[in-house]
């Protein structure tokens, strides 16, 4: 009977020490053991199964895959408005120093390290810019904080995998003043425009009348220095009646006068030549009169 009892505790404590022995470390994690007796030990235990002593060994496991975090934190301009800026860190410990971040950090080393260093270098980098600036040198701002926060969390044992800036925002008078700022950027611009638009509608008046005057001086030189001009006129009209005619659905009779086209009416042509001959005068008048006024003399005007 004492000998079945030893075998059973025998086989009893066997059974305990071989299911207390060994643990199993899962993929993207890393163990350290914890001794009753000498502490922490030295070496890292890779994934798979390991060997412990029970009682005496307690493993300490750490994920070492990257973990996302989102940090935002106010912060001043050089201009001395404030910002928020929101960063997303991919942070892992450096699986070689996990017994240095056990004795100095512990378990929760994200929370106690990653917010108070993202905040001070956050403030170190944003305080080098002016508002403006950090909205058109945005990548640079960037750079520069992954860069200093990179080398910063290397301190602690920390590797960051990546570091961004995910938000920028500016307190709501700053936010205000730049829209009333475009606005009235907008409004000058427009204005801009208008004045622009009518200087050029005045200077397109300006050469449509000159244009219509000299015209109206050829037309006039022309009639002067030959009649025959008006009887060439009277073609053209008539060819430009007859035409529209033409193109009618209506059925209508014309004679030479409605065409302009009676070569016996010679009254109409010495009326005509008549006219010509004062629009001539009046021609040759104004031209005295433009040579007087250029030259700096007034012709006296004599009442009859």
């Amino acid at each position: 009977m004492a000998r079945t009892a030893i075998a059973a505790a025998s086989l009893l404590a066997l059974s305990y020490g071989g299911m207390n022995c060994f643990y199993t470390v899962e993929g993207g994690h890393r163990s350290i053991l914890f001794s009753r007796l000498g502490g922490l030990q030295e070496k890292v235990y890779k994934e798979g199964l390991n060997f412990k002593m029970p009682w005496l060994h307690k493993p300490i496991i750490y994920d070492i895959r990257a973990t996302p975090r989102r940090i935002t934190s106010p912060t001043g301009s050089k201009d001395l408005q404030t910002v928020n800026i929101s960063l997303r860190v991919l942070s892992r410990p450096d699986p070689n120093n996990l017994v240095t971040i056990s004795r100095r950090l512990g378990g929760d080393f994200n929370e106690r390290v990653l917010p108070s260093i993202v905040n001070e270098i956050l403030k170190s980098v944003v305080a080098q810019f002016n508002a403006s600036q950090l909205i058109t040198q945005r990548q640079l701002v960037s750079n520069m904080v992954r860069d200093q926060l990179v080398d910063r969390a290397r301190d602690f044992n920390i590797i960051l995998e990546d570091v961004a800036i995910t938000d920028l925002s500016f307190s709501a008078q700053y936010t205000a003043a730049v829209e009333s700022k475009q606005v009235a950027q907008q409004e000058a611009q427009r204005a801009a425009i208008l004045v622009e638009k009518a200087v050029q509608e005045r200077q397109q008046k300006i050469v449509q009348a000159e244009g219509e005057a000299r015209a109206a001086t050829l037309l006039g030189a022309a009639i002067a220095t030959n009649p025959g001009y008006l009887k060439l006129r009277r073609i053209t009209a008539a060819k430009n009646i007859s035409g529209t005619v033409a193109r009618s659905n209506n059925k209508m009779y014309l004679n030479a006068d409605s065409l302009f086209l009676n070569i016996r009416d010679t009254e109409g042509d010495t009326t005509l030549f008549n006219l010509s001959k004062e629009a001539g005068e009046i021609i040759e008048a104004s031209k005295v009169g433009e040579e007087a006024v250029a030259g700096g003399t007034v012709p006296e005007v004599v009442a009859e």
